[in-house]
């Protein structure tokens, strides 16, 4: 019989020490891992959450190693993230803005190669299902857009604050300077160079926005979780590509939810039932 294990993480902050003396508040991402988890959970999922100190570096690539001996080919494994998303300098030439995206982990940056890295070691056959409520480009276009952390929304009674969950660019190159020994040692592991070519598994990553956009935090959940969350309604959606297309359909042009395949594409992976093990 199949089995399924879910890591959620969700961090509210980031350590200042780390980051420079930026803390990064934000109010809804430790909600948003809890969510998950209980939709997880409601369908027999094996589940670990890690939110805001136990959020580290440390921590999730150990949850994320132990996902990858312990499933076998049928299973699924599903990782939810929300949180800053931030860069730093590529220093493997894979990319072509020349900047590797990352998820600010609370006492640091987990780069986009080393997720693929650890990715890598699911075996073939495993499901893997990505949900990333976060800003994790570096792009130019994305720099273009940029107004703050903190932005203002239009509302018929008056403008309300829209937190965005990306880290500014000047505290990204705060955080890079103060830990750059850190940062390129990482970058020189050989493994890191295709790492994205290197995985096995199915997995299947929608993500909260367009590399050109923001995700927004809010009150009680972010908006994309917020709206996953609505559209999931207890399992009504039939498939992986009718939900994000509902998801979608309910975003603001402004935040467009993305859908793309790494790894080995399934179709049979595709038409099931959402978080079905």
């Amino acid at each position: 019989m199949a089995k399924g294990y879910a890591l959620t993480i969700g961090l509210n902050s980031v350590s200042p020490s780390h980051y420079d003396g930026w803390s990064g508040e934000l109010l809804a991402c430790e909600a948003d891992a809890k969510d998950m988890a209980e939709i997880a959970k409601s369908r027999g999922f094996s589940v670990k959450t890690l939110l805001t100190r136990s959020a580290t570096r440390k921590n999730v690539i150990k949850e994320l190693s132990k996902a990858a001996t312990t499933l076998k080919s049928a299973d699924i494994f599903m990782l939810s993230y929300s949180g800053h998303g931030g860069q730093v300098p590529d220093r493997n030439k894979d990319e072509d803005d020349y900047q590797d995206e990352t998820w600010c982990l609370y006492d640091g940056e987990l780069i986009d190669d080393e997720i693929y890295k650890l990715l890598g070691r699911f075996a073939s056959g495993v499901r893997i299902l990505v949900f990333s409520d976060s800003c994790h480009s570096g792009t130019v276009t994305k720099a273009a857009f940029y107004q703050g952390t903190i932005a203002t929304r239009s509302s018929a009674v008056s403008p309300e604050p829209v937190r965005y969950r990306f880290m500014p660019p000047e505290v990204a190159l705060r955080t890079y300077r103060k830990n750059k020994k850190f940062y390129d040692s990482l970058q020189k592991d050989p493994a890191l160079q295709k790492a994205e070519d290197s995985v096995k598994a199915s997995v299947l990553l929608i993500s909260g926005c367009q590399d050109n956009q923001y995700s927004s935090d809010g009150t009680f959940n972010g908006l994309f979780t917020g709206t996953l969350l609505q559209v999931w309604n207890d399992g009504k959606s039939s498939t992986y590509r009718k939900f994000y297309k509902a998801i979608a359909k309910r975003m603001p042009p402004e935040q467009t939810p993305n859908y793309y395949w790494v790894g080995t594409p399934s179709k049979k992976f595709e038409k099931q039932k959402p978080f079905t093990i």
